[in-house]
């Protein structure tokens, strides 16, 4: 069997750390893996709301996530904390995708890559829509950001 690899943009548009909880532990002792796309998630709330932006409004229309793709790379456990970085690959007309180093400060090591596949959305009409240029140009990296 292969393994898939998430392949990592060079450019960081945002960072920020999360720690990890009991309710993200799992019955082997360690970080669940669907805690990861929590992370992921948790991460990508942090990033809009730097930019001023959320889930439902990135400049007239919302987000919807399409896909989701996981390296896991290593374990973490209890109190570890996460740094996240984010990087955005090539924009298209609706849609662009998200990526996620995940580093454990802790042990080190590289926790997860993660890639989310997102599309510009309508909710109240349920459709897809045009990506806000000025969503746009911050995939692009017109501006750098750190939650600290």
């Amino acid at each position: 069997m292969s393994k898939v690899h998430v392949h990592l943009p060079e450019k960081v548009l945002f960072s920020t750390t999360m720690s990890v909880r009991i309710g993200d532990i799992n019955y082997g002792g360690h970080l669940s893996n669907d805690a990861i796309l929590s992370f992921a998630h948790e991460a990508r709330i942090r990033f809009l709301n730097h930019y001023g932006f959320t889930e439902f409004d990135i400049g007239g229309c919302g987000i919807i996530m399409i896909d989701a793709l996981i390296t896991y790379l290593s374990e973490g456990f209890l109190g570890n904390d996460i740094r996240i970085e984010i990087m955005a690959g090539e924009a298209g007309n609706a849609g662009f995708d998200i990526f996620y180093r995940m580093h454990n400060m802790t042990t080190g090591k590289d926790l997860a890559h993660v890639k989310t596949g997102l599309l510009a959305f309508d909710y109240e009409k349920k459709k897809v829509r045009k990506l806000p240029e000025a969503f746009k140009n911050i995939l692009k990296g017109a501006n750098n950001g750190s939650e600290e």
